[in-house]
């Protein structure tokens, strides 16, 4: 493995997977590392990274179902760590920018963590924190 490889990723279908990767660009800084389109314009694979973090990202032609919200969240999303406060602030002030729904402001959890989280334009739960999971923390 490279220095600068992931050890886990999370793809994602998005129905408009060209304007997804743009979107994930402006609101979130995400960079496309490469891209496939197929014959039909689709996008077929593509990888974007954000720091250390990798996703794939591709065209959902199955129509995949998304489950609902119950209450302010789905359950499930992705968590990415920021090095300070100011990091959150300003990604979130981005994100919205761009068009995201705050689903939480920026705001400092009991057990210390400095977290926002936003829905994408079709609703992928976003959360960027200064906490670092599996990293040793005095709660």
């Amino acid at each position: 493995m490279t220095e600068n490889a992931t050890t886990i990723s999370n793809y994602f279908g998005y129905r408009d997977a060209s304007a997804a990767i743009d979107w994930l660009g402006r609101a979130f800084g995400f960079e496309t590392t490469m891209r496939f389109d197929v014959e039909d314009g689709s996008v077929g694979h593509s990888e974007l990274r954000l720091g250390d973090a990798a996703i794939v990202v591709f065209t959902d032609q199955e129509g995949y179902e998304r489950p609902p919200r119950k209450g302010e969240t789905y359950g499930f999303g992705t968590y990415l760590t920021l090095p300070d406060e100011a990091q959150v602030d300003k990604i979130h002030a981005q994100a919205v920018d761009a068009g995201a729904t705050t689903v939480w402001k920026p705001e400092l959890t009991e057990w210390g963590n400095y977290r926002c989280r936003v829905l994408d334009l079709e609703g992928f739960e976003w959360t960027f924190g200064t906490h670092r999971p599996g990293q040793p923390a005095e709660w």
